[in-house]
């Protein structure tokens, strides 16, 4: 069986707008930079035969209308940090209007296990939105879900700073049976 890397709406209107970025965000853009090259990587070493469970690299990206927020499809808010690579079968792009990946893209669970994807791996923005429903909806469709820790996070809200509201999403995935490991634990074992 194997594995699916989520990155999930690393867009410019949460990582890299100083306007409307949330706080960490150069963490997130920095960690994330490393995830995908190491998870490209792995992927191009698994094409010369050697050991590596992760099979595709979805990049998630929210949407919304214009009346809703500023992620409307085609504004720079909307654009992705980091993209995939044309023409590269092992990356793709899945849009999504809802806070879960899977239930804005109802058909997405079983094409995944037809691919023999057992695991979802995940990180990105913002952690007890769209990280922590896609986490969820992962799990109800029953998938091994991971989550990537020091490379999902937020804004500050209700007095709590970003990384007690990533802490805090953590502990509540994992409660419900979602593995939480530092992203650097993980892509050393790409390595």
């Amino acid at each position: 069986m194997a594995a699916a890397l989520f990155v999930i709406d690393i867009q410019n209107d949460l990582a890299t707008d100083p306007s409307s970025k949330i706080p960490h965000a150069s963490r997130i853009r920095s960690s994330g930079e490393k995830i995908i090259s190491a998870a490209r990587a792995a992927l191009q070493a698994q094409e010369n035969n050697t050991a590596s469970r992760l099979k595709t690299i979805i990049f998630v990206q929210h949407e919304e209308a214009p009346e809703n927020g500023t992620m409307v499809r085609g504004s720079d808010p909307w654009k992705l940090v980091f993209e995939p690579i044309p023409g590269e079968a092992t990356e793709r792009l899945v849009p999504k209007w809802t806070r879960d990946t899977f239930d804005s893209n109802p058909g997405l669970a079983a094409e995944l296990k037809a691919s023999e994807i057992d695991e979802i791996i995940a990180f990105g923005i913002q952690s007890e939105c769209c990280v922590e429903s896609t986490c969820s909806g992962a799990l109800a469709a029953g998938f091994t879900v991971t989550l990537l820790s020091g490379a999902h996070s937020t804004y500050d809200s209700d007095g709590k700073p970003a990384d007690v509201i990533e802490r805090e999403v953590e502990e509540r995935l994992s409660s419900q049976g979602v593995k939480v490991v530092s992203w650097e634990e993980i892509v050393a074992g790409w390595a």
